[in-house]
């Protein structure tokens, strides 16, 4: 399949900024299941800065806007071409030990509630076990936007009985810790969820370690594996720690934020 993908962050300050600089995780992965075509990241007004790519194999940028600053947009434009892979993540370098995805946040520690529902599940092998717990997730978090927040915990999710994406991803991952395997925080984007119907917004999902096999994606939200639907953008321990954008703003205004994304198929 082959996407467009366009991406517009407009970020505001009231009164301006002093100016701000920022590190963005906005660059397709490099992995067997997608290849970029053509992509570009601009910030408006903005100085391009170092440009690495860290242990987890995500591409970063580091962007400076120079004050005072009203208004920045952030644009994102590209296609990627995407196969199906199982959700396995096939050819992706890293260095990161996957132990160290065993680690817990705020956003992904555990309670009672959490590690019952991480206990209600037994598999053959990690991968059944993997499938199983996302299962549990997906039927003890019904996907309901707007009524979690951006500082939801997974236990918080859990106890509300309904969640986003962010949410299925916090709390799958909080119970795969809990036995064992090691688990992270997948920000992306979807063309259209499990039924076809469009996704016109940025994504996330968990990716599990599970042996020999290595990190497997799943999308307890649309209750599968991702596939050649969904692009990868970067991963972390949680949605903050994999945040596309993260930044430090001088000033002591406001900040306000709109974003638009857009994911199309393209004819090949």
């Amino acid at each position: 399949m082959r996407l467009k993908i366009t991406h517009e962050t407009s970020y505001c300050y009231d009164p301006p900024a002093q100016g701000l600089v920022q590190s963005l995780r906005l660059t397709p992965s490099v992995h067997e299941g997608q290849r970029v075509a053509d992509w570009t990241i601009s910030v408006s007004g903005g100085q391009r800065g170092a440009a690495f790519r860290d242990g987890a194999g995500d591409w970063i940028e580091g962007w400076s806007v120079r004050g005072p600053v009203q208004e920045i947009v952030v644009s994102i434009a590209g296609q990627v071409e995407t196969r199906d892979t199982a959700g396995v993540l096939r050819g992706h370098r890293e260095t990161v030990n996957p132990l160290v995805y065993l680690r817990p946040t705020a956003a992904t520690r555990i309670d009672a509630a959490l590690r019952d529902l991480a206990l209600s599940e037994q598999g053959e092998d990690g991968l059944d076990l993997a499938h199983r717990l996302a299962a549990a997730v997906a039927r003890a978090i019904a996907y309901e936007p707007g009524v979690t927040e951006a500082h939801t915990t997974a236990a918080e999710a859990l106890a509300l009985g309904q969640g986003v994406c962010q949410d299925h991803a916090h709390a799958l991952i909080a119970c795969a810790r809990e036995r064992g395997l090691p688990a992270r925080y997948v920000s992306g984007y979807l063309h259209s969820n499990a039924g076809g119907e469009p996704h016109d917004a940025a994504h996330a999902w968990a990716e599990i370690h599970v042996g020999s096999l290595g990190w497997v994606g799943f999308d307890a939200a649309n209750a599968c594996c991702p596939d050649d639907r969904y692009v990868r953008l970067g991963s972390g321990l949680d949605a903050d720690d994999a945040a596309p954008v993260r930044g430090t703003t001088f000033g002591s205004g406001e900040e306000s934020l709109d974003v638009r994304v857009q994911v199309e198929e393209m004819e090949q």
